[in-house]
């Protein structure tokens, strides 16, 4: 058996920077998250046991000290932390803040927001809760349902694939052929790199793991990359997930994982795959 790991996959420079803010600040005083820094049970076991506090609510602060995870959060809701005379620390992708500057600019020019992502994750409701008025949309049926307006503003939660910002975009102009398209691709690269090499991974691959959150946007995405191109792709929080069965007679396992998952994670997994391999064999 041939273990061959995506050209591109885990953690991204967002995620690592957001992690190393929150370890350093949980070192010099109490600190409470404001929600999952990211979508990772190892990465949140890991902070925990630093003593960073998580929470999903901003009234269930205890700590003098709040920290805004990687996926952002509109200035309505940093507002709300600062009226209660909280120490806010910033942990926003700079990827997602430039991704909150398009379509903050789209609505100042006059264009009705219209967001492809999912409409209750974290980082779309910190893309849509300061503006006046916006669409979020993922599929067909939500575009169906779009209104005519005068111009649409189209923009991407970051880890969207770049074929459906495309795809939505065509259907909005298709759809109101009368009205003005605007099309900012805020979808980030790590994202773009990573789902590129995972189809191309799934092309060579008789069977695919790949690692990451159960909760994690981009690790969805992931998988429905490579399944548009392998029929045996499997999603793995940890190597423990990972059944001998699925292997079967594969001659090429590939990995790969979300921009959360951490390298030694990665590893195991890997280590996981290789001992059912000599297992097999031994057998």
């Amino acid at each position: 058996m041939h273990v061959l790991r995506a050209q591109h996959m885990g953690m991204c420079f967002g995620v690592k920077r957001a992690i190393d803010h929150a370890v350093t600040a949980a070192g010099r005083a109490p600190l409470t998250i404001l929600g999952e820094l990211v979508h990772n049970d190892a990465v949140l076991a890991e902070l925990n046991a630093r003593g960073a506090r998580t929470c999903a609510e901003v009234d269930e602060i205890r700590t003098p000290t709040v920290m805004i995870t990687a996926h952002g959060a509109s200035q309505l809701r940093i507002a709300q932390l600062r009226a209660r005379h909280l120490h806010v620390l910033d942990a926003t992708c700079p990827l997602v803040s430039a991704a909150h500057r398009a379509v903050a600019l789209l609505a100042s020019e006059g264009y009705h927001p219209v967001i492809v992502g999912r409409r209750d994750h974290t980082e779309v409701r910190g893309m849509t809760e300061d503006l006046a008025a916006c669409d979020v949309v993922l599929d067909d049926a939500d575009v169906d349902r779009l209104q005519e307006r005068p111009a649409f503003g189209i923009a991407a939660q970051t880890t969207q694939p770049v074929e459906r910002l495309n795809r939505i975009a065509a259907l909005v102009q298709k759809r109101f052929p009368r009205s003005r398209v605007e099309v900012m691709n805020t979808i980030c690269l790590p994202t773009r790199l990573r789902q590129e090499a995972a189809g191309e991974l799934a092309r060579h691959a008789d069977v695919v793991l790949v690692v990451g959150g159960a909760r994690s946007n981009n690790t969805r995405e992931l998988v429905a990359a490579c399944r548009r191109h392998c029929a045996n792709v499997f999603h793995v929080q940890t190597a423990a997930d990972v059944r001998a069965e699925w292997l079967g007679r594969a001659s090429v396992v590939g990995i790969t994982a979300g921009t959360s998952t951490p390298d030694d994670v990665i590893d195991e997994v890997e280590s996981r795959v290789r001992a059912l391999e000599r297992g097999s064999a031994a057998a």
